[in-house]
C-alpha cells in the first residue's frame, strides 16, 4: 500500500512538472542511469543505506562493482570527448548497483530474504528519489507562487534582532575558510544523515529486520510535508529579497569557478543584506521571479539538522559531537548565507519535533501523551505562521515582548518533546550490588 501510494505521488508530481514544462522526479532520476548525476555523493550514500542488508562479502562486491562501473563511464566519456561539465563524474555505478540488487531480489531471492533486500533497495532509492522530488517541488513553487511574503517575515524578524543580518556579517568576517567550511556542511546534509542512519541500522544484516524507527523515516516525511508549507507561505529569503552583490561573496569564495551567491536582481526590495537591516514599514506581498524557490518557511535544512541531532543522541560520543556540530554549523550557514530568516529556523525546529513525535506516536499506537504533543506542536507551528503573516509590525514594534515569546514557544515544544520521550524510554535497570561476604578463616 505504501509503495503504491509513493508511486502514485511520484507520477502525479511528474505530470504536474511536465504541465509547467519542467522535468519531473522520475525523468531526472532515469537520466542518471546514463548521464552525469547531479550528486554522486548522494547516490553512493543511497547505496550505503541499501548495503545494511548485505553481508560484508556482498558489500565489498557491491562497492567494487559500483566503482568499476563508474570507471567504465569515465573512460567512455573521456574517449568520446564528453567530459562532465555539470554534475558529478561519478555516481552512475551506485545507481546501477541499486537497480541490480532490485533485479536480484526479484529473480534470485525468495521469501524473507527477498523482502529484506527489496526493503534495502527501497530505502536507498527513497533517499535519492526524495532529493529529486524536493528539487521538483522547489521548481513548482517558483512557477505557481509569483507573490512572496518576505517583507512580512523580515519585519517579524526585527523581534529577534535580525539574526540573518548579524550572522551574515560574521560569516563575511570569517573569510574564505569559514565560508567554505559552512558551505560544505550545508551542501552535504544528506551524507551526514546517512552516517547517523548507518549507525542506527548497523544490526539489520545480522537480525534480518529493520528497527521500528530510524532517521531516514523522519528525513523523508520532512521532505514530503515541508514543500506543502512552501505553497502556503512562499518566501525566497533575505539574500534574494534584500540582495547582495556578486562581489560580496566572490571575495570570500575559495573556488573562483563557482558562481557566488547573488541577489534577486531588479526583483529585490533593495541591496541591503547583510550590511543594513530591512527597513520597518507596512509589509506587503511582493512579486518575484519565476525560478527562485520559495523554500524558506519553514527552514527544512534546520529541520533535517535537528533530526540528525536528535537521532545522534544515542550514538557514541563521537557521533553525538558530530550531530551537535552539524546542527550548529547548519544553523549558522542558513542564516549566514542569507538563505533564511530567524523566524524560519524557529518554525523549522517546531516542525521537526512535531513530525518526530507523530512518527514515534504512530509506532506506539497513538497513545495519549503523543497525541497531546502532536496537537500542541501543530498548534504552535500554526500560531507562528499566523503571527508572521498578520502581526509582523506589532512584533517588530515590541521586540522585547515578541522575541522572548517566539523563543518561549519553541522552547515549550522542545521541553514537551524531551519530557514525553523520557516517559517512553525504559528506565535503565541497575544491577544490585552484592554485599561482600566475610572471608572464612
Amino acid at each position: 500500500m505504501a509503495a503504491a501510494t509513493a508511486l502514485a505521488f511520484l507520477v502525479a508530481l511528474e505530470i504536474t512538472a511536465r504541465h509547467y514544462g519542467l522535468p519531473g522526479p522520475i525523468t531526472t532520476q532515469a537520466r542518471e542511469v546514463v548521464f552525469a548525476p547531479k550528486s554522486g555523493f548522494l547516490l553512493y550514500a543511497g547505496m550505503a543505506l541499501m548495503m545494511v542488508v548485505l553481508t560484508w562479502r556482498q558489500r565489498f562486491i557491491a562497492f567494487g562493482a559500483a566503482v568499476g562501473i563508474d570507471l567504465v563511464f569515465w573512460v567512455v566519456r573521456w574517449a568520446t570527448g564528453n567530459e562532465v561539465t555539470e554534475g558529478h563524474p561519478f555516481g552512475n555505478g551506485a545507481l546501477w548497483v541499486l537497480i541490480g540488487c532490485a533485479v536480484i531480489a526479484v529473480t534470485r531471492r525468495t521469501g524473507r530474504e527477498r523482502t529484506l533486500l527489496l526493503k534495502g533497495v527501497g530505502l536507498g532509492l527513497l533517499l535519492v528519489t526524495g532529493r529529486k522530488t524536493g528539487d521538483t517541488w522547489l521548481l513548482i513553487t517558483s512557477k505557481t507562487r509569483p507573490m512572496v511574503l518576505d517583507q512580512y517575515v523580515a519585519t517579524a524578524d526585527h523581534a529577534l534582532g535580525n539574526p540573518s543580518w548579524v550572522v551574515g556579517r560574521i560569516v563575511t568576517a570569517s573569510g574564505p575558510v569559514g565560508f567554505n567550511v559552512l558551505e560544505i556542511v550545508y551542501g552535504q546534509l544528506a551524507v551526514a544523515a546517512v552516517v547517523v542512519a548507518l549507525y542506527q541500522l548497523r544490526h539489520v544484516a545480522a537480525e534480518r529486520r529493520f528497527p521500528r524507527h530510524h532517521l531516514v523515516r523522519t528525513f523523508l516525511v520532512i521532505g514530503l510535508v515541508g514543500p506543502a508549507i512552501y505553497m502556503i507561505f512562499p518566501v525566497v529569503g533575505p539574500v534574494f529579497a534584500y540582495g547582495t552583490g556578486a562581489e560580496h561573496w566572490a571575495s570570500v569564495s575559495l573556488w573562483p569557478e563557482q558562481p557566488p551567491l547573488t541577489g534577486g536582481g531588479h526583483w529585490e526590495v533593495a541591496d541591503l543584506w547583510p550590511r543594513t537591516p530591512s527597513p520597518l514599514g507596512p509589509p506587503h506581498h511582493m512579486a518575484f521571479d519565476g525560478f527562485t524557490p520559495r523554500n524558506c518557511m519553514p527552514s527544512l535544512h534546520t529541520a533535517w539538522a535537528t533530526a540528525i541531532f536528535i537521532h545522534s543522541r544515542k550514538g557514541p560520543r563521537t557521533l553525538q559531537f558530530a550531530g551537535a556540530f552539524w546542527l550548529v554549523a547548519t544553523l549558522t550557514a542558513t542564516l549566514g548565507f542569507g538563505y533564511h530568516y530567524g523566524a524560519d529556523l524557529i518554525a523549522g525546529v517546531v516542525f521537526t519535533l512535531t513530525i518526530e513525535t507523530a512518527l514515534r506516536t504512530y509506532d506506539r499506537g497513538w497513545d495519549r501523551s503523543g497525541i497531546r504533543l502532536v496537537a500542541y506542536g501543530t498548534t504552535v507551528f500554526t500560531a507562528l505562521l499566523l503571527s508572521y503573516r498578520w502581526l509582523p509590525s506589532e512584533m517588530a514594534g515590541h521586540p522585547w515582548v515578541a522575541g522572548p515569546l517566539l523563543l518561549l514557544a519553541m522552547a515549550s515544544v522542545i521541553y514537551g518533546y524531551v519530557q514525553t520521550v523520557a516517559r517512553w524510554e525504559p528506565a535503565p535497570v541497575s544491577t544490585p550490588q552484592r554485599e561482600p561476604q566475610p572471608e572464612l578463616i
